[in-house]
């Protein structure tokens, strides 16, 4: 056999155990470096959702979106709402072009998070220039918490567009913010469903023809019933629409009646005569029938919400109106 000197068996030995240390050591490091990439990869990930997370939450329907332009030169736009839209829950979206370019609005809508968005209103318009033109378009139910009146959010008009004869773009218009018309909308939709909540107001079924103060009126009930809670509510105005006059028989106002707290009803007294008679008032007159009632629920803040009579008594009102003011019938 062959003869191993003690060296020779020694590095051996050594270079044995230095492999097997080295593979262990390699694999240790291997699984530490592994578990340091997984949480630098983790972490990564995380803060990379948490940014997308936070962006998502910061850009709301008013923030530009993917694909749509800035207002091109000369032409902007603003708010309004004439006494007509009211009714039919429209805004007239007033559009100046001072440019000598003719633009063509294809489509428009209102986009804020303060009302339900509609889809694109079809108003097909095409405007030269012009100081203002208004495009009247529809807009969604305000969007209300339970228990609090909501400050206004940003809001754009946006509108599917086309310039001289350019291809159709979508371009934004951002609304100054706070917008004052949609604030006050905002503010009487939601405070008349907070009041609604409180109260319900109802016009009763019958009315009878009087005279006084020397004026043909109708007079009648309105019935106040208690939806929720305990307080006393305030009934601080009776409003007129465009056609009628609503007033207490007592003449009592601000307020005009009390509910006392943990009283479940109340009916109140009231006179109904025509507040205008020229024939145009009836010809165009599109909330005849809409009555505003003011009223405060505990000693809060007073706040509108709307009553309107059933079918038949709108038209006993109108009959009413018509003969009070020698006007023919429909």
């Amino acid at each position: 056999m062959p003869r191993t000197m003690p060296g020779t068996v020694l590095r051996t030995v050594s270079q044995s155990v230095l492999r097997t240390a080295s593979k262990s050591v390699l694999r240790t490091a291997s699984k530490s470096v592994l578990r340091t990439a997984s949480k630098s990869v983790l972490r990564t990930v995380l803060t990379g959702s948490l940014v997308v997370a936070a962006l998502a939450a910061c850009t709301g329907p008013a923030a530009e979106q993917p694909g749509e332009a800035s207002p091109p030169p000369g032409l902007s736009v603003s708010l309004a709402q004439w006494r007509a839209d009211e009714a039919d829950h429209q805004v007239s979206v007033a559009v100046r072009n001072d440019s000598a370019t003719p633009v063509h609005f294809a489509r428009v809508r209102l986009v804020t998070e303060s009302f339900r968005t509609l889809p694109p209103h079809p108003v097909g318009t095409t405007l030269g220039r012009t100081p203002r033109t208004d495009l009247r378009i529809p807009y969604g139910e305000a969007v209300c918490p339970s228990d609090r009146i909501p400050p206004v959010r940003p809001a754009a008009i946006v509108a599917d567009l086309r310039v001289g004869d350019g291809p159709e773009r979508r371009v934004r218009f951002p609304l100054p913010h706070p917008d004052p018309l949609l604030t006050r909308l905002v503010r009487e939709e939601c405070g008349a469903q907070l009041l609604r909540r409180r109260i319900d107001i109802a016009f009763g079924e019958s009315w009878t023809r009087v005279r006084t103060s020397g004026r043909d009126a109708l007079r009648g009930v309105l019935r106040i019933e208690r939806r929720s809670g305990n307080e006393a509510i305030e009934i601080v105005e009776l409003g007129a629409t465009t056609n009628f006059a609503l007033l207490a028989a007592s003449g009592r106002s601000r307020p005009v009646a009390v509910l006392p707290a943990g009283t479940p009803r109340l009916e109140l007294a009231v006179l109904v005569t025509p507040a205008r008679c020229d024939p145009h008032a009836f010809a165009e007159a599109k909330k005849a029938h809409l009555f505003p009632i003011r009223a405060a629920a505990g000693g809060g803040d007073p706040l509108w919400l709307v009553a309107s009579p059933p079918p038949h008594v709108r038209t006993l009102f109108t009959e009413h109106a018509r003969q009070a003011c020698g006007l023919p019938g429909a």
